[in-house]
């Protein structure tokens, strides 16, 4: 029967799902045994994947066009009609593999991980879920929609962000009132965003028997390796070690600028320092992808050639335009056995960041499609993460322009500097993302009020980063959880990046001892896919996953130490 089955996804993109069931109803009916399993894996994967890339692919088309309805039509009939059938039947193998007993190899961290799945499927969850969705896309169109004129030119907000990399603080002022002034238009249509997420997604946890959303998504998450009191002691660790750090990197910006206390203008929306003077190391995409396809090059042959191939297919979407969902990502299309980057570059050293963390996860997607079945290749966040992390700083030995990269050494160092300091200004960041949605799905009730969950986040943020004085704008400080997404369309999804963070670092340690061996290292783990534990994959990595004191002060001390032979 599967010799039926579409080999290429733009064969099976028009598909229905009465066109899928007979496959998934196959399966279901066919003998598994421990000579037929691996076929059977084999064939689950097959059909599987071309669903999910299905998915992916209008999923993407949904971000490259917020106001593109057709795109959203299609979307929603795969949310409607294809996705909740396809959970149904796909939990039903997952339970037929789990009952039969059989552990084939390189699966008992997919079938661990696929105990954890059974456990929490209901049916009842399925318009849960598909609305969550839904309700995500919501999201994407409204902070698409924010733009505004500035002299006389209509921007998004992400366009007018870097025309305010400017060292006139007049002008940083003057548009950052006007971005903030448009991002408070929409102040009611996300509280009222958030009065539909947070019932809706307790109703969930309720639904799979959890007492609340925070326990229901560790398991979802597959958090194994850590639990809610770790993400307290990592909170702690930011607290006591990292914001004393973050203070003195303000301070040294603060008199760099010259003024009597940083006001909000003076920094990113996420509490990032501006690059002033704004560097401008690359005039259009298409040098951004060339420069950068020269550096990966270096760093390795292999990591190059994906990126050429990324390229040559169009698999890269990089400059922001109006319409366009915020923020960057990678996605995979694991039937085609591609990654595919999403970005809104606007011309600006941070693009380039953006483009190498996205590369990292578009090397790992590249390593894992090569495992043979789908259930292998879903390795933790808290590792994929390190994925892209790491790329940004194993690239950085050949971002001068003697290496073909895009800086002279000077602007290098002040480039690399402005992102070690990044990496220390972002733990407190994380913390207060991470901290706010604990207390909100463990404070249901007060945290749909809105009023509550403002003044929550005003509590964190002055506790994490006191150190930007918003006196006459509190409104912006308050309604700050408005502007991070994940809050909104993936909840929980952040402490990865400051987990990830201790260990890319611990790889970019390794490198500054030897650089090929480091590279070695972390390909080698890449290439495990979902078939290790959290700290194997850190093992495999020579890295080791931990998140106290001692490790958050290791990674300062480098930090600080490589900051100081920069400045």
């Amino acid at each position: 029967m599967f010799n039926h089955l579409p080999t290429t996804i733009e064969e099976f993109d028009g598909w229905t799902w009465e066109q899928m069931a007979p496959f998934y109803a196959e399966l279901q009916q066919r003998p598994l045994t421990s000579e037929t399993v691996y076929q059977w894996l084999a064939d689950w994967s097959q059909i599987t994947q071309l669903r999910q890339e299905m998915g992916a692919r209008r999923r993407v088309a949904t971000t490259q066009d917020t106001h593109n309805e057709a795109a959203e039509a299609t979307m929603n009939q795969y949310l409607d009609e294809i996705f909740p059938q396809a959970q149904i039947a796909e939990n039903q193998l997952e339970k037929r593999l789990l009952e039969s007993g059989l552990e084939p190899d390189g699966l008992e961290i997919p079938l661990r991980n696929m105990r954890a799945d059974a456990e929490l499927f209901t049916v009842e969850n399925l318009p849960l879920i598909t609305e969550q969705m839904k309700r995500g896309q919501l999201y994407n169109r409204i902070i698409g929609s924010q733009s505004v004129t500035w002299e006389g030119e209509e921007l998004t907000l992400t366009q007018l962000a870097t025309k305010l990399e400017d060292p006139d603080r007049n002008l940083r002022e003057r548009g950052w009132r006007l971005s903030a002034e448009r991002r408070l238009q929409d102040r009611q249509a996300l509280n009222e965003l958030w009065a539909e997420l947070l019932p809706q997604r307790h109703q969930i946890a309720q639904n799979a028997g959890f007492s609340d959303f925070r326990a229901y998504t560790w398991q979802q998450k597959k958090r194994f390796d850590y639990t809610p009191d770790d993400a307290a002691i990592f909170h702690q660790a930011i607290a006591d070690v990292v914001v004393p750090a973050a203070s003195r990197v303000y301070e040294r910006y603060r008199q760099k600028l010259g003024v009597e206390t940083l006001r909000p203008w003076d920094v990113r929306a996420d509490a990032y320092l501006y690059a002033l003077p704004a560097l401008k190391p690359f005039s259009n995409s298409e040098e951004l992808i060339q420069t950068s396809a020269t550096i990966f090059r270096q760093v390795d042959p292999i990591l190059g050639d994906y990126f050429d191939i990324m390229h040559r297919e169009n698999l890269l979407d990089m400059p922001n335009r109006k319409g366009k969902a915020p923020g960057a990502y990678c996605t995979n299309y694991p039937a085609s056995e591609r990654p595919f980057i999403f970005m809104n570059s606007t011309g600006t050293g941070s693009d380039i960041r953006t483009l190498f963390h996205e590369a990292g996860h578009a090397f790992h997607n590249f390593e894992r499609n090569k495992l043979p079945y789908l259930p292998q290749k879903g390795s933790p966040m808290e590792f994929n993460e390190v994925a892209s992390m790491a790329m940004e700083l194993l690239t950085v030995p050949y971002i001068t322009k003697n290496s073909e990269g895009f800086f002279t050494q000077e602007d290098a160092d002040s480039w690399f500097v402005t992102h070690l300091e990044k990496i220390i200004l972002f733990w407190p960041y994380m913390a207060v993302v991470d901290a706010f949605q604990h207390w909100a799905y463990l404070n249901i009730d007060e945290a749909i009020i809105t009023e509550n969950a403002d003044a929550k986040w005003h509590v964190l943020w002055q506790t994490y980063l006191p150190q930007i004085d918003f006196s006459g704008f509190e409104d912006v400080l308050v309604t700050g959880w408005h502007r991070k997404q994940h809050i909104f369309r993936a909840p929980f999804y952040y402490i990865e990046y400051g987990l990830a963070q201790l260990g890319a670092l611990q790889i970019w340690r390794n490198a500054m001892q030897n650089q090929a061996k480091a590279v070695e290292d972390y390909r080698l783990a890449l290439a495990q896919g979902g078939t290790q534990t959290l700290p194997d994959l850190y093992q495999t990595a020579n890295a080791q996953f931990a998140y106290d004191h001692n490790m958050v002060g290791q990674m300062i001390d480098l930090l600080e130490t490589e900051i100081a032979k920069r400045i």
